[in-house]
């Protein structure tokens, strides 16, 4: 009797364990993956078999695709943060690079209800509550950072912390996270203008009324390399701000509601992360390999 007594109890044990290693295991699921969700290749929900079919917009602009003057407006030149992200992202789930297709899509159309005929879309699509009303969204791939935006012989130039831009005139567009910013955590000695949008800032900018313009890192480059250019000045990434905003924009991947391949995209997103890539290619296509400088607290 003893010894079944103490038999039952080494099972009880074993069992005990080897619920506990499971529940370890269950723990450990990235966040957004399903684990009744197949990612074996042959199971992915594709909308053509044996392809990542990938939609972007058109044109598209570096940093984000295309970089390069003989490959601007091709996401296929697997350069720009989103370009290579892409093929990263591939390679995770079983795909070869000329497995890889890419299509065009407006903005605003891609955000409508309904079937899709691409597999995801990636554009800087803004993770928001309204918008997961009729589509899902990966995990997020980006989190915005918010930038300073001058021109040459402003008195922001060279400018690396909060202290040295007490007396900026700083400008943003009404509504946004980067004006909350300027207000509630550069607070310049003198209150920030404000504008209907961001064209408007720049015309101030380029008019000698400002000193510069607190945007979030995204929209610094396409100003600088787009907007600034079209006023007849050169425009310039004073800094990224180290210091987060209260409410950043995180980008999303964009899929057609109810889609399963979300989960397997967040699985090789979450392996993309944990191995360093994600940051990397951030580092390299975002942050131009660390020279963009920056402003601290």
């Amino acid at each position: 009797m003893f010894a079944a007594k103490q038999k039952w109890t080494r099972v009880l044990v074993v069992l005990g364990a080897l619920a506990l290693l499971a529940g370890a295991c269950g723990g450990d699921e990235a966040e957004g993956v399903d684990p009744d969700v197949s990612c074996e290749f042959a199971d992915l929900n594709l909308v053509t078999a044996g392809t990542l079919t990938v939609a972007t917009g058109e044109p598209v602009f570096p940093p984000w695709m295309g970089v390069g003057d003989d490959v601007f407006d091709v996401p296929e030149s697997k350069t720009g943060f989103e370009g290579a992200l892409v093929y990263e992202l591939a390679a995770k789930m079983g795909f070869a690079d000329d497995q890889v297709t890419f299509v065009r899509t407006g903005f605003d159309e891609a955000i409508a209800p309904g079937p899709k005929d691409w597999d995801f879309n990636i554009q800087q699509y803004s993770i928001t509550e309204a918008r997961e009303e009729v589509v899902d969204f990966s995990q997020p791939y980006y989190t915005t950072k918010q930038a300073l935006v001058s021109i040459g012989g402003t008195a922001v130039i060279g400018a690396s912390s909060l202290s040295d831009l007490a007396d900026a005139r700083l400008g943003a567009a009404i509504g946004t996270t980067s004006f909350d910013f300027v207000e509630d955590v550069i607070e310049p000695n003198q209150d920030a203008s404000v504008y209907d949008d961001n064209v408007d800032a720049i015309a101030a900018l380029v008019a000698g009324q400002l000193d510069g313009i607190v945007v979030d890192l995204p929209t610094a480059y396409f100003m600088t390399a787009v907007q600034i250019p079209e006023q007849g000045a050169d425009g310039i990434i004073v800094a990224q701000f180290e210091a987060e905003a209260q409410d950043p924009d995180n980008y999303g991947m964009l899929f057609a509601d109810g889609n399963t391949l979300v989960s397997c995209v967040n699985a090789a997103l979450a392996e993309l992360e944990d191995d360093g890539r994600l940051e990397a290619l951030e580092d390299e296509w975002l942050e131009q390999g660390g020279d963009i400088a920056s402003i601290s607290e």
